[in-house]
């Protein structure tokens, strides 16, 4: 019995060649191995579970009295969580923002006037400014001061003076209570 020879050339309104069949049968197959082998890495990039587990936290502001401040973590980041009197209030309220580097109102950076809640990283390259403690340096504005470049925050967090091009970050955070804020 003899077998009828394959075309070896593919002209318009002949059928495709084996070798065209095992050419795409290559490509497909070393397609699909190479994402295969891709898989492990790009699944590497996902946070961990302990991560993924401390991407919110709840925080009790019962115990902090007004003027004390504290520093909480959140994503392996700190926080700063300030009980601020009326006098910390009312000083961050009255300047003038027309003047400062990034511009914005303390009461769109605060949801409660008498809580701060703010990411303690400076937006300059990411140090840990002073501030939180009594004896810390509290800059020239009366808020955080980062002694590695000079950035100082006024009482809001804002960059008042210093390399810092940003305002502290202020977290996703709600009061899930009248003392309780859920961060994240």
């Amino acid at each position: 019995m003899a077998y009828a020879a394959l075309p070896t050339q593919v002209g318009p309104g002949e059928s495709q060649t084996r070798r065209d069949f095992l050419t795409y049968a290559t490509v497909t197959t070393g397609a699909a191995g190479t994402v295969l082998a891709l898989w492990p890495f790009i699944h590497s990039m996902n946070p961990a579970a302990d991560v993924l587990a401390l991407s919110s936290s709840e925080v009790d502001l019962t115990p902090v009295v007004p003027g004390q401040a504290i520093t909480v973590t959140w994503r392996g980041k700190p926080v700063f969580i300030r009980h601020r009197t009326p006098e910390e209030t009312q000083a961050a309220r009255d300047v003038d923002i027309s003047g400062l580097p990034d511009p914005q109102k303390d009461e769109d950076r605060v949801q409660n006037p008498e809580w701060l809640i703010l990411v303690g990283v400076c937006t300059h390259l990411g140090c840990v400014p002073l501030g939180q403690k009594q004896t810390d340096p509290h800059g020239d504005y009366n808020g955080w001061f980062c002694p590695c470049h000079g950035s100082h925050y006024d009482g809001s967090g804002r960059i008042r003076k210093g390399p810092a091009p940003f305002n502290l970050i202020v977290p996703p955070y709600t009061f899930t209570s009248k003392t309780t804020i859920k961060i994240g």
